[in-house]
This record gives C-alpha cells, structure tokens and sequence, in this order.
C-alpha cells in the first residue's frame, strides 16, 4: 500500500528554488533579479528563505560574484531536477489538452492495402492526433457512430439508404471454389455473414427467387473468413467484386445466379467535426475512389 508523504516536513518552493538557480547561474543578485523581473531586496529574502528551510548557508557572497557553497551545490542539483520536471509536466499538460482524438470506424476488409499506410502518413504529420481505429461489421460501426462512440466510419449500407458526406457505388459478384466448385449442390450451400449482415438477405433472396432451395454451410463476421470458405469449397457467396481472389470463380446468370444491384461505401462524419476529422475524410475519400463500381 502506498503511503503519504510524511507529515510536517518542508515543502521546497519551486519559486524559491528558481531564484537560487538563476542566481547561481547569473553570479550576481543584480543580474538574477533583471532576469526574475524581481527586486534585489525580494530575491535575497527568498535565498535567505530557502537557507532557513535547509539549515545551511547555500551562497557565499563575494566581492564581485556570488557562488554555492558545498550544501548549496547539492541543492542546486536537486533543485534544477524539480524544476526540469515541473516544466516537463506543464508541457505534457499543455499538450494534452490540446492533442485531438479521432475515433474511426472500418470495416474489417479495409484494415489491408493503402489504409494503414494512409493512416500512419496522416498520424506522423499530425503527431499530437490521438487515432483510435475500431474494426468490425459496417452495421456495429454505424451504431457505434450512432451512439456517438466514433467520430468517423467508413461503412458498407444498401443504396441511399442514410445520409453520408460522400459514398461510392460497389460492384457485388457471386464467387465459388475455382477448385471444388459447390454450385450445383442441392441444396445451395451458402458463406454469409452473421444474420443481418449486409449481403446476407440479398443472397437468400436471389436464390430463393430462382426457386432454389439453400442452406447456410458456413458464417463469419470476417471478409477474410468467408473468401476462405469459399475458396475452400463450402460453398458460394456474395462478396464485392474487389474482393475476388485468383481461388475464386464470378458465377453469372449461366448457373443460375442473377446479379445483385451494388452497395455503398459510406464515409459518415458529424457536421460539427473538429477540422482534423474533416481532414483526415478527405483523404480516406480520395482512397475510396477507387473502389467506385
């Protein structure tokens, strides 16, 4: 258990023992107290303060100069320690609060390629921005955002179906195994996301208007989890069109698959947002473009 300081005991000044320090380190009382913006008068009766706490005398006063004796040499020591830290404080302090936190939102397929980089070019010329960057699936991120836990997000939603600052068409294709193709597999197994995850409903719609039967053979929350799956064999999915890997096949209408209308990538940020925020859209807007369908 930590205990407190001990009662009684002086505490040193840090007034006082900037005006030994500038003392010392000025040789004179005159040139300490030009320096202090202080009277000679004023600054003698704080060295002689400092000497009654102490119990020594801390200054020889000479002919010409001013210097420490032995006892006030090791509380110089002390002394420029205390007030070095008292300053570095202030200076965290200062900077504290006045350093911005930015708290964005993304979807998990997203935190790969150019975001991190973009991220930590924004973060070093920003270097007193706190960035705190959440993952998840678009619908936790636009609640977070909602509930105002996020500043900005950038989310994946149904064509105009929220206001946004800017969005971007997504092209959504269907994929199977390039391998183990599984799409003629009755019933249709299907990869999705958890329930109401986006492109989830669109899957079983489409399939269930071509008056197939189907089933759910695998879920994940993850972009990742379900090109695997897929690509594995388990089944077929829906998945934007940028997300395609070379274990992957596009199935079209041949095998009996219609196309599904493109999504939105929404960037979404508060008009009241700190000009850093703003900035920081800008950029991720300029990304994005390139995910245009």
């Amino acid at each position: 258990m930590a205990t407190s300081a001990k009662p009684n005991r002086a505490l040193f000044d840090l007034d006082l023992l900037r005006a030994i320090v500038t003392v010392a380190d000025c040789g004179s009382f005159t040139t300490a107290s030009a320096h202090l913006h202080s009277t000679q008068s004023t600054v003698s009766q704080k060295i002689r303060r400092l000497e009654d706490m102490a119990g020594h005398p801390l200054l020889v006063r000479g002919n010409r100069d001013v210097r420490p004796t032995d006892q006030g040499e090791r509380l110089l020591a002390y002394a420029r320690r205390m007030l070095s830290l008292n300053d570095e404080m202030l200076d965290a302090l200062a900077g504290a609060a006045v350093a911005v936190t930015v708290r964005l939102g993304v979807p998990e397929d997203f935190v790969v390629g150019r975001t991190p980089q973009l991220l930590a070019s924004f973060n070093r010329r920003h270097p007193d921005l706190k960035l705190e960057v959440t993952t998840g699936l678009s619908r936790d991120l636009a609640q977070g955002y909602d509930h105002g836990e996020l500043d900005l997000v950038i989310v994946k939603q149904r064509r105009n179906s929220r206001e946004a600052v800017a969005r971007w068409q997504e092209k959504l294709v269907w994929i199977d195994s390039a391998k183990n193709p599984a799409v003629d597999q009755e019933p249709l197994p299907l990869v999705a996301f958890p329930p109401r995850g986006l492109y989830r409903e669109e899957m079983i719609k489409a399939v269930e208007g071509r008056g197939r039967s189907w089933r759910i053979a695998f879920t994940s929350s993850s972009l990742f989890g379900v090109q695997s799956a897929v690509a594995g064999g388990l089944g077929v999915s829906l998945i934007p069109a940028r997300a395609v890997t070379a274990e992957h096949v596009v199935l079209t209408r041949r095998q009996g698959l219609p196309p599904i209308g493109t999504m939105d990538i929404a960037l979404l940020h508060r008009p009241t947002a700190d000009p850093l925020v703003k900035e920081l859209a800008a950029e991720l807007g300029r990304m994005l473009q390139r995910y245009r369908g």
